[in-house]
């Protein structure tokens, strides 16, 4: 039972900050499963091994599933003009969109999207 005196400061949606532990989860468009391939996992953890190592994120907690990831962690400073998030996202994406080009992987037609500025959408992110 939470305590009557407890007061939630914290923000909703897929607000984030610099400096504040969030749990947050990424989804895979249409909650396909193109994390199930060990090779594409490795890319999430790629990227997340670099902005550790760049010191953009701490992360405490991860866990990958077929189609979405958790994970409970820290953002501490921009990357360039965008958050580390922003960063995950946009380098996975491209990274998992390359791979199945390379191995024309019939599975990419799931992620094309009619967007301005984008033919495909690999993440979904829940709010």
């Amino acid at each position: 039972m939470i305590s009557p005196h407890y007061n939630y400061t914290g923000h909703r949606n897929s607000y984030t900050g610099l400096n504040e532990i969030y749990f947050w989860t990424i989804t895979i468009n249409n909650w396909n499963h193109l994390l199930k391939n060990d090779d594409n996992k490795m890319i999430v953890i790629s990227s997340l091994q670099w902005l550790v190592q760049n010191e953009l994120v701490e992360i405490y907690a991860c866990v990958i599933i077929p189609n979405h990831i958790h994970l409970l962690w820290q953002q501490l400073r921009i990357n360039g003009k965008e958050f580390p998030k922003n960063s995950f996202e946009k380098f996975t994406a491209k990274s998992l969109v390359k791979k199945m080009k390379q191995q024309n992987d019939p599975e990419i037609k799931k992620y094309e999207v009619q967007a301005s500025g984008r033919k495909y959408n690999t993440w979904l992110e829940i709010l």
